[in-house]
């Protein structure tokens, strides 16, 4: 219903947009996360490990500069939105969902329970994956086990497999269905 009350504008330009959008940031995450995945094969020191000496304003966390900080300020915010969608769209969760002005208390309670659970392990994650290095106050980088190269080396390779998988499960499917589609033979 609210694709046919979009205007053409958004139809044809807003939703392409978004899609490719969408496409390349899921695309450079994956990139990134490759990259990662060979550092961690050729060096010791792209383990995701707690920074000692490095001050705030004094060392670039990212090679490209303010354009590569940037681009990891924009990734972990794709991740964050995408954990939440992702979390509310598995069918043990649905369940979750709030509705408008019909949501009992313990809902909401289980909801920021969830939300405080996703956005604590935000960090972890996007540092486990090789997107930042930073570790904005939370010393996140002294669990011990960010220091096990098989759990950080089959943690992003689950990732970098996994979201190619369902990236290339969506375009083909879509791609194919839209063929379908324009062949007419539904």
């Amino acid at each position: 219903e609210l694709r046919h009350q979009a205007s053409p504008w958004q139809r044809n330009l807003g939703y392409p947009l978004a899609m490719l959008g969408l496409l390349a940031l899921t695309g450079i995450s994956v990139l990134i996360v490759c990259f990662h995945v060979l550092e961690l094969l050729l060096d010791d020191a792209a383990m995701p490990r707690g920074i000692q000496d490095a001050s705030l304003g004094q060392v670039s966390f990212s090679i490209f500069g303010s354009f590569g900080a940037a681009l990891q300020v924009i990734l972990i915010f794709y991740l964050m939105v995408s954990s939440v969608v992702g979390f509310y769209s598995s069918p043990l969760f649905t369940q979750l969902l709030p509705e408008h002005q019909d949501t009992p208390l313990t809902k909401i309670i289980g909801n920021c329970v969830s939300l405080l659970v996703l956005s604590s392990a935000l960090p972890v994650f996007s540092r486990t994956l090789g997107i930042t290095r930073f570790d904005l106050l939370g010393d996140f980088g002294r669990f011990n086990w960010l220091g096990n190269f098989y759990i950080v080396f089959f943690y992003n390779m689950g990732f970098a497999g996994l979201t190619t998988l369902c990236l290339v499960k969506k375009v083909s499917w879509t791609v194919r269905a839209e063929l379908i589609r324009a062949l007419g033979e539904e």
